[in-house]
């Protein structure tokens, strides 16, 4: 059983799959290839890529949100209808390939143009699933959106207080910035985990 992770080049989505003896695939045009942690990391453009053959129990998207998100909407008009096509473009794919994999999957991003085209299936913030985590963690609040498809089941909440409020807006400008803002919370993770998979082992 596969699990794919596409625009996903931190594995934090895949650790729990991998943990359970998923074979895990992630691929992004910026991976740094090579296994690591149980987890196949392949560069590569998604348009121009396609899953190798087998059975998929789960397939995970974050197409970029650089043109999308509403955190940049004082910037779309100077920037024209080009990125935003291109932006477009990348979910559409995603989508091609989650719906060819004919298993539960998700294409994840943030309040913004997306969602003010296509309303979302599910809207979260990290905290809902900090109590996933032990400790609990993931504190904090990112407005994010997910559009579903293949039995997906979205996990019940275990709602921690959010106490770091609305911390990605705070981190500071520089070259990692929109990295760390887009990193998975680890809480959802393995709560998307425990209600889409099963032990590997035991599904053989």
């Amino acid at each position: 059983m596969i699990y794919l992770g596409l625009c996903e080049k931190t594995g934090v989505m895949a650790k729990p799959w991998a943990d359970a003896g998923y074979r895990c695939i992630c691929v992004d045009v910026e991976a740094n290839p090579g296994k690591r942690d149980g987890i196949e990391f392949v560069r590569a453009d998604i348009m121009d890529w396609w899953p190798p053959l087998g059975e998929y129990a789960f397939v995970a998207t974050f197409p970029p949100c650089t043109h999308l998100a509403g955190s940049g909407a004082r910037w779309w008009k100077s920037k024209g209808f080009g990125p935003l096509a291109e932006g477009l473009k990348l979910v559409v794919r995603c989508e091609q390939i989650a719906q060819w994999c004919g298993c539960p999957w998700f294409i994840e991003n943030p309040v913004g143009r997306l969602s003010s085209i296509h309303k979302p299936d599910h809207i979260f913030d990290p905290c809902d699933y900090g109590g996933y985590l032990d400790p609990p963690d993931d504190a904090y609040t990112k407005r994010t959106c997910l559009w579903v498809g293949g039995g997906f089941v979205m996990p019940e909440k275990r709602r921690v207080e959010a106490v770091e409020g609305s911390k990605m807006h705070r981190i500071p400008p520089g070259p990692d910035r929109a990295d760390l803002r887009s990193v998975t919370p680890k809480g959802f993770a393995e709560a998307v985990f425990r209600a889409n998979g099963e032990d590997a082992e035991s599904s053989r």
